[in-house]
């Protein structure tokens, strides 16, 4: 084994930060354990001036993890976006010993994004796997033998779950929703998540009609609550697929239940992934910072009260697009199982 297979052997500070698909380059940068737990996103925003990178090309990367033997061996949250997946990600890497919160690797989404961008067109399936197994290897590694990673992506890196939860590496998933109403109160609550959602309606209508395999909607026919509507479909009937390929393996939760008994949720969450954690130290856990600020941006305070406040003045607000949003849910149920699938889930 040669230095560098040593050194990706030794501890995951090498981290594999972005793939670029034209000349099949990977850049590594140097981060530390504080760095990890510190990442909201592991995209540009963890990179700082004085971060180390190396770039290399993909075949040497692939060589040295194979040289240095890397298992496969990591967890995963998969959710419908704005459901407190970064929360949870924090709340189960707060004990410290048994899991490592990997916060969306940027690689994950280009991955998921080359299936529908020209540029991966020149990508097969067997290349694209290679990829995805030589990255979840290096995410892998942890900071202590007793670790297990646990990688949260991003929403729309759901439509990896199929193929993720497939793997002979067995990994377990925690899936993460809010029923439609919930979600589109909690879109419609915040300015920056209305443009987004808007800015996303007809990728989510292409992806969605992928996954049916068939075309239904026209983008341009939605309103705005109605298309809101979509975008939980599309999310959601993800989480679905997920579901029916890992089965127990994957743990669905419904975060306003979560919100609403913590302690019971994060303990079911724990045994989940084979973490026995007494029933103290979880009560530790909610009572720290982390439930009383927002954990995308740790500095800024937001409370699970804080959040009813801003979801009951949405739903006030926009109760008309709520409505038009969740009849719109209802139709689409009766005419594509997998949508009504996505409504039982999440009853």
């Amino acid at each position: 084994m040669d230095a560098f297979a040593a050194s990706l052997a030794r501890s995951p500070e090498l981290f594999p930060h972005a793939w670029d698909v034209q000349s099949d380059a990977v850049t590594l940068v140097r981060l530390t354990k504080a760095d990890y737990e510190a990442a909201s996103f592991l995209d540009e925003r963890v990179l700082g001036p004085r971060t180390l990178s190396r770039t290399l090309p993909f075949g040497q990367l692939a060589a040295a993890v194979s040289a240095a033997g890397l298992p496969e061996r990591c967890h995963v949250i998969f959710h419908i976006g704005h459901v407190g997946s970064t929360l949870l990600s924090r709340l189960l890497s707060a004990e410290g010993q048994r899991l490592l919160g990997v916060r969306e690797p940027v690689i994950l989404r280009t991955l998921a994004r080359l299936k529908d961008d020209p540029a991966g067109r020149h990508w097969n399936d067997a290349a694209l796997d290679e990829r995805l197994t030589v990255f979840l290897k290096l995410w892998s590694r942890t900071f202590t033998a007793d670790q297990t990673a646990l990688i949260k992506a991003t929403s729309f890196v759901s439509d990896l779950a199929p193929q993720w939860l497939a793997r002979p590496s067995a990994p377990k998933a925690l899936l993460l929703f809010v029923s439609p109403e919930s979600y589109m109160a909690t879109i419609l609550a915040g300015p920056a998540a209305r443009e987004e959602a808007k800015t996303l309606v007809e990728e989510r209508l292409k992806r969605l009609h992928r996954r049916i395999g068939r075309d239904v909607w026209q983008a341009s026919s939605l309103s705005d609550g109605e298309a809101l509507g979509l975008a939980w479909a599309t999310e959601m009937s993800a989480l679905v697929e997920a579901k029916r390929i890992a089965g127990d393996r994957a743990l669905a939760l419904d975060f306003d239940r979560f919100l609403e008994h913590p302690h019971e949720h994060l303990a079911r969450a724990f045994r989940h992934f084979d973490c026995d954690v007494a029933p103290d130290k979880i009560g530790e856990i909610l009572t720290g910072p982390h439930m009383q600020r927002y954990s995308k941006a740790p500095e800024h305070a937001y409370s699970p009260e804080l959040r009813r406040e801003l979801l009951s003045e949405a739903r006030n607000e926009h109760r008309a697009e709520i409505e038009m949003g969740i009849a719109w849910v209802e139709r689409a149920a009766k005419d594509v199982p997998l949508i009504s699938a996505s409504l039982d889930m999440a009853d």
